[in-house]
């Protein structure tokens, strides 16, 4: 390797850790929250700094824990969204095709889409266990 390959590879190492660096400034620092819909309609919001346990209707049952979500069982004949890893605060997706049901991490701004804000856990049923 010769003297500009290493000076490329140092530029572009600088300029990643200076969009992950912008990235962190960014956010407030708040956790996000997962949002969970059912057949396209939102079933409810939970903050990711709770731990807790969610019962969605009699199918599945995720775990909110240290600020990482699981799906944790599901009445599905695959049980692929049990078997997926853990999402985080910095994004992800669960999904569970055959009950329709999608788990995933928005920010923590309290906004929707339609920008309206949130009221905390308005559509919060079926919490198990804190």
């Amino acid at each position: 390797m010769k003297k500009r390959d290493f000076i490329a590879a140092a530029v572009i190492l600088l300029a990643a850790f200076a969009v992950w660096g912008a990235g962190r400034l960014l956010s407030d620092g708040r956790p996000g929250r997962l949002r969970i819909t059912v057949g396209g309609d939102v079933y409810g919001t939970y903050p990711l700094d709770q731990d807790q346990e969610i019962s969605i209707g009699e199918t599945n049952l995720c775990r909110i824990q240290d600020g990482k979500v699981s799906m944790i069982w599901a009445d599905c004949p695959d049980q692929i969204c049990v078997h997926t890893r853990a999402i985080t605060g910095d994004g992800g997706t669960i999904v569970c095709l055959p009950n329709r049901i999608v788990l995933e991490i928005t920010d923590a701004s309290g906004q929707e889409e339609d920008g309206q804000e949130e009221d905390g856990q308005e559509e919060a049923p079926d919490v198990v266990a804190s």
